[in-house]
């Protein structure tokens, strides 16, 4: 039987905006627990883009690392394990299963983010030819050739977008018949884009594991600097439908300004939400749903009804952060109760 821990708050998921909104939390003094598997889309980014004071040579990887060894030099706790079962306790916390581990939370922060759909192979190795997010990548290929591989509308409006950054690009429908409605179907074969109906049949790389070019069905070969995979994405919603946590249409969880679900006590961030699938855009996400379950759990200030029942706050009551977090807060190096200088002798 796994040990049982409880907290104020438990996020679930370790990508950019999990790390976040953990971050924020325990950095405002509530015992939080992150949990997660590992991986994730940040994971596999071999460079870092668009995010401000973090350089390109840092992979997604490090990235993260650098934020759960942040959350937890700051008292937040770790657990790396996969979360199967949530639900609400009789006394209204959310306990959540996990294979080492049983959590229960006053306030959970559902991060766990979505799969991309990927084309059969062959196909480029990830981040070496074959790109998911055109916001991050269309920069890098600036003047190259390039494919958008998939046959829905998405797909063909990647490949038009491209066009604002290069002048050779490919909709490479790789044997399946096109399934974007007919204005599409007019605006695409307007543009100076080439689709390529064949299947891939062989993918060439150099020495440096970059694409170089593909082989197609019909004996041909067209030379790629790199593209993107557009075949939809799978959003990991089980532990929200479990919770009751309203769904959107397109999949995601439904969300206010804050990152709050339908369900009291239950907050989603990052990539499982509507919005841009974005580092950047994620760890606001998780910025501001960490400030919003802050306002709901702090003890101070009371309200006069809160202040009616309890009477006049004394000074032993105060601060109110537990004494764990008290204690790790004053060991951190940031911590300047630990830097006052010892009075002096009378």
């Amino acid at each position: 039987m796994s040990e049982v821990k409880t907290y104020e708050v438990a996020v679930v998921g370790g990508g950019p905006a999990g790390l976040t909104a953990a971050l924020y939390t325990t950095r405002l003094g509530h015992e939080t627990a992150l949990i997660d598997r590992g991986g994730g889309r940040a994971a596999m980014m071999a460079d870092t883009h668009n995010v401000i004071g973090v350089t390109e040579d840092v992979s997604g990887n490090e990235f993260l690392q650098t934020g759960l060894e942040q959350v937890k030099s700051y008292g937040g706790d770790h657990y790396r394990d996969f979360v199967t079962d949530a639900e609400r306790t009789d006394d209204g916390q959310i306990r959540l299963e996990a294979g080492s581990v049983t959590i229960l939370a006053d306030s959970v922060v559902l991060a766990t983010g979505f799969s991309d759909g990927r084309p059969d192979p062959p196909a480029p190795r990830t981040a070496r030819g074959l790109h998911y997010c055109l916001h991050c990548d269309a920069y890098m290929f600036v003047d190259a050739s390039v494919y958008v591989m998939g046959h829905g509308s998405a797909a063909a409006h990647v490949a038009m977008i491209m066009l604002n950054f290069t002048d050779e690009v490919d909709l490479l429908l790789n044997g399946d018949e096109p399934t974007w409605d007919d204005e599409t179907d007019r605006q695409v074969r307007a543009h100076p884009i080439d689709i390529v109906e064949e299947e891939v049949t062989g993918v060439e790389n150099g020495e440096d594991g970059w694409l170089e070019a593909m082989e197609f069905e019909d004996g041909t070969r067209r030379e790629y600097r790199g593209g993107f995979a557009m075949y939809g994405s799978k959003y990991n919603t089980d532990l929200a439908e479990q919770l009751g946590c309203d769904i959107n249409d397109d999949g995601t969880i439904a969300v206010d300004d804050h990152g709050a679900t339908s369900v009291d006590g239950v907050w989603a961030v990052g990539d499982v939400v509507p919005g841009h699938n974005q580092v950047p855009v994620a760890m606001g996400q998780g910025a501001r749903a960490g400030i919003d379950i802050h306002y709901g759990l702090r003890t101070y200030p009371m309200s006069l009804d809160e202040l009616e029942e309890h009477g006049e706050i004394a000074p032993d009551e105060v601060p109110a952060i537990s004494e764990r977090q008290r204690e790790r807060a004053r060991a951190h190096e940031s911590n300047v109760s630990a830097k006052q200088p010892e009075a002096a002798d009378d």
